[in-house]
């Protein structure tokens, strides 16, 4: 008889996880936030400075772009980046000094920005910034605009209904 309640027991413990892996595919799947929507634009304030972090913000940007939730919006959702602050210093040609750790993630952050440019991705960078930070102009990804000051892009995303999105 016990023999018989763990084996019951057990079947009953993989049956609730199951339904529990079943019901997390459908669970946030819907966004009430974009219920009535006929447009999506965003803009990511990008300023996340540490190497590994940023690849892995700047990935997760890919794939919103990408979003089965947008795309059922618009199949032509608008987006762009602007890098800003220690940020700038990621997107550089320059690797001098940096960690093979912090070289792979730049590695990865290069693979993004190259796969967002061709996606219509706009990306940025201010200028004012990569020269606080003492990046050359020169080294930057050539996927990648320059611009004056990267807070007046934002200022003009905004003006032009885009929702901004900060990723620090």
């Amino acid at each position: 008889m016990r023999r018989e309640t763990k084996t019951l027991i057990k079947c009953l413990l993989v049956s609730v996880c199951l339904l529990c892996i079943s019901a997390g595919t459908s669970y946030g799947e819907g966004y009430k936030a974009l219920d009535g929507l006929k447009s999506v634009k965003a803009v990511f304030d990008f300023r996340a400075g540490n190497p590994k972090g940023a690849a892995m913000q700047l990935d997760m940007i890919y794939k919103i772009t990408h979003d089965k939730s947008i795309m059922a919006v618009t199949d032509k959702p608008e987006f762009a980046v602007v890098f800003i602050g220690p940020a700038v210093k990621l997107i550089s040609k320059n690797r001098e000094g940096l960690s093979p750790e912090d070289q792979k993630s730049l590695d990865e952050i290069a693979a993004t920005v190259s796969r967002m440019s061709k996606d219509g991705v706009r990306l940025e960078i201010c200028l004012v910034a990569a020269k606080v930070f003492g990046v050359d102009p020169s080294s930057i990804l050539p996927e990648i605009a320059g611009v004056e000051n990267g807070w007046i892009s934002l200022i003009g995303y905004q003006a032009k209904n885009y929702s901004i999105v900060p990723a620090y």
